[in-house]
């Protein structure tokens, strides 16, 4: 394989970024405090964008900043000033949907790269087109698409205007994340960024003269969560993506932990890497991948709309929880070659007997028993149980900072 295919990670603060990098993303997409649709991530402060710009390009990744809100009349008065900045820190490119945006931004700073985020509700070439002669330089596909459809949009469309898609995570139950139910229900507005997540929600009708008696909306086993999508996951079907003319294969998540970042680029960059390399040798590991993904927590997983409408199937009826199989219970912050120790942020509780993995950024990853765990006075504890605490770990392989240990959850967790 010869054409290059983009993994783009989402990077919700500082720490996922570094993360997102680190474990394998070509590019990632982040937020300011204001203009993007991820309200409750971190998010990023002048200062950290400005050294998460720094980061990345030191390590040959691009980085794309999210200003996709539709805006209202006083959104636009802080607009210029915050592209001019963008411009200045060497930000690659920005997510726009609302053409006021766009044409705000093409004044200000005509030659920073648009890419025309989902919410524009990219569904036809035509569409793809116009854009394209106002100047964006990728179009970012709805996800209601079939990879028919994504072809078709592809065949039409000149060579150097790129294609995005959202390969991996959580699904929205309105189309192209347009959602007026979190404004409706909760006065936030979904469409500026202030989701509050309603499709996973239990809903129940009530009769207006009975306001106490709750009727189940779905009356069988399965019960009522019914806009409750299970996740999308494409990496098992990467030479489908690549061949319907998808440059960029994009992974949700900005508001997801850095383990569920590290762990799900970690398998995609070595999912596109074998593909590109050796399609048989892809084909003989795919369910490896999957493995490797259901590490970090999941809904279940489909396939959304790449291969026709969703079904009942790609639907969860019973519980708007994640499954998880592995708990993140440390990140490495450095370690001691001469003594064999690594210092451990503490994430989850874990203690000394576990068997915990040990997810490496630049290594093979490694199983590990623990045996010793010494507090930062150096004394010998048996067990980590405050979050956050800084602990030295005795290890058999060196580790780096970045690394991070995962146990897998058992039955009785």
């Amino acid at each position: 394989m010869s054409k290059k295919i983009e993994l783009l990670a989402p990077a919700g603060d500082l720490e996922k970024l570094k993360i997102a990098v680190l474990y394998g993303a070509d590019a990632v997409y982040l937020g300011g405090t204001s203009f993007g649709l991820r309200a409750k991530a971190k998010n990023f402060t002048s200062e950290q964008m400005k050294e998460g710009v720094e980061f990345a390009h030191a390590h040959g990744v691009k980085v794309y900043v999210t200003c996709n809100i539709f805006a209202h009349n006083e959104d636009f008065a802080e607009l210029p000033d915050y592209v001019r900045f963008l411009k200045e820190i060497n930000v690659d490119a920005v997510l726009v949907a609302d053409p006021g945006v766009f044409s705000v931004i093409r004044e200000t700073v005509p030659d920073l790269d648009i890419h025309i985020s989902t919410q524009a509700n990219n569904t036809n070439y035509h569409t793809a087109l116009f854009w394209q002669k106002l100047g964006a330089k990728r179009i970012v596909m709805a996800r209601e698409l079939s990879l028919n459809e994504i072809k078709g949009i592809s065949d039409n469309i000149p060579k150097n205007l790129e294609i995005e898609s959202f390969v991996h995570g959580a699904m929205c139950i309105s189309y192209s994340g347009r959602c007026l139910l979190s404004n409706y229900l909760t006065g936030r507005d979904a469409n500026k960024g202030a989701c509050s997540h309603p499709c996973r929600w239990e809903y129940f009708v009530t009769e207006k003269t009975r306001p106490n008696e709750y009727m189940p909306i779905v009356e069988d086993e399965r019960g009522t969560f019914i806009f409750n999508s299970k996740d999308l996951c494409m990496i098992q079907f990467i030479p489908q993506l690549a061949e319907a003319g998808i440059y960029s294969l994009k992974i949700e998540g900005r508001i997801k932990t850095s383990y569920y970042v590290g762990t799900v680029i970690n398998a995609y960059r070595e999912a596109i890497d074998d593909y590109m390399k050796d399609l048989a040798l892809y084909e003989s590991k795919k369910e490896y991948y999957l493995e490797q993904v259901s590490k970090a927590s999941y809904r279940g997983f489909t396939t959304g709309f790449y291969f026709g409408k969703p079904s009942d199937e790609d639907q969860i009826y019973t519980t708007s929880s994640y499954i998880r199989t592995y708990d993140f219970v440390g990140s490495v912050l450095g370690y001691n070659e001469k003594s064999g120790l690594a210092l451990v942020e503490q994430r989850n509780k874990f203690v000394v007997g576990d068997e915990v993995e040990f997810m490496r950024h630049n290594g093979e990853f490694f199983t590990e028993k623990i045996t010793e765990i010494y507090n930062e006075d150096m004394q010998p504890v048996t067990e980590a149980p405050h979050p956050q605490q800084k602990l030295y770990v005795r290890v058999s392989q060196p580790v780096e900072a970045f690394d991070m240990m995962r146990r897998e959850v058992g039955e009785d967790a």
